[in-house]
């Protein structure tokens, strides 16, 4: 376990980060009301409106998260070339987050969830999104942006984050991937079921346990360690993966890294009590901890602590929040030998 003045240490080194975050992004647009009767015309509860909030979502939380522990982030996407584009863009503006990385098209909106929450619980959700894949002129526009960004900006690591949108093509993934390994940057992944079997020779990948069962197309107990650490470490070793950091809900945390051709070590992080208000982005803090760590060169049961009880965190807020730099310090001190 981290030491107290290891913690500050890498609190102190993190601030030199520079990270690009290529992915998905999004707004996440809150509404935010009372509740106290049933409407006359179908079954379904009426929410009066007293608030409306709308915050960057998807790798735009990762670029947020990664900014919040003191890092810097550079996020590369596209957006629509339409009104909630403006917004989406505003809103960077208003984080002091660079645009540089982010392309728009004509032929896409920019993606929103629309989350409807009535006395402080979530009672729907609305997706406004076009989920296609980028069509050739989009590809290459992207593409251009992050040779340009590599070529410019001294990138310590990349986070691709994945949520299915579409910008995330297999001709995407692999060109980043392979520039990734030419300029010697380590790649994290926050993958989803599409595109899961793309990702090879990367420094780590973070599936949640439903991922990891969609993407292996199998099923088992998540309390048999033996046979979650021989499914995960057959994925690994085909898809020559550095490091595989499982999420497992309420169960914590696993991760198995290669310490050498044939050898790996593995260990089980439980999960930190927590008062549970929503799990809405906690992929994105656990995705955005464990990439700054690696960059940090930190051990994998050190990655796996940090990163779990940052996730863990952030579930305490109801909507998408990231990490509270704070907070995480103090846990962490307090949890230190």
């Amino acid at each position: 376990m981290l030491g107290k003045k290891d913690i500050k240490k890498y609190f102190n080194e993190a601030a030199s980060l520079n990270v690009l975050i290529v992915g998905d992004v999004m707004i996440d647009s809150y509404i935010w009301g009372k509740v106290d009767r049933i409407s006359p015309e179908a079954p379904v509860p009426i929410v009066t409106v007293n608030r409306r909030v709308s915050l960057l979502g998807g790798a735009a939380n990762v670029a947020l998260n990664i900014k919040a522990i003191g890092s810097h982030p550079i996020l590369c996407s596209v957006i629509g070339n339409d009104p909630k584009g403006d917004e989406f863009l505003q809103l960077l503006e208003k984080e002091e987050l660079t645009t540089e990385g982010i392309v728009r098209s004509r032929d896409r909106i920019t993606t929103t969830k629309f989350r409807i929450i009535g006395n402080n619980y979530q009672m729907l959700r609305v997706d406004e999104e076009n989920d296609t894949d980028l069509h050739a002129r989009e590809t290459e526009d992207l593409l251009q942006r992050f040779t340009q960004l590599v070529k410019t900006c001294p990138v310590d690591i990349i986070i691709i984050q994945d949520y299915n949108k579409g910008v995330l093509t297999d001709k995407v993934i692999q060109k980043i991937t392979s520039r990734a390994g030419e300029l010697h940057i380590p790649v994290a992944v926050d993958p989803k079921k599409r595109n899961f079997s793309e990702y090879r020779s990367v420094a780590m990948f973070k599936p949640n346990l439903k991922e990891l069962i969609e993407g292996l197309k199998i099923d088992f107990d998540p309390d048999d360690t033996d046979h979650l650490r021989e499914a995960v470490q057959a994925f690994q070793k085909k898809q020559d993966i550095d490091h595989m950091l499982v999420t497992l809900s309420d169960k914590g945390v696993f991760i198995s890294s290669r310490m050498g051709v044939h050898a790996y070590i593995t260990h089980s992080v439980p999960a930190y009590v927590r008062s549970i208000a929503d799990v809405s982005g906690a992929g994105d803090t656990v995705i955005s901890l464990a990439a700054l760590c690696l960059a940090l060169k930190m051990i994998p049961l050190d990655i796996a602590t940090v990163s779990n009880l940052a996730g863990g965190l952030v579930c305490e807020s109801v909507g998408v929040v990231p990490i509270d730099k704070a907070r995480l310090l103090n846990e962490l001190m307090h949890l230190a030998p």
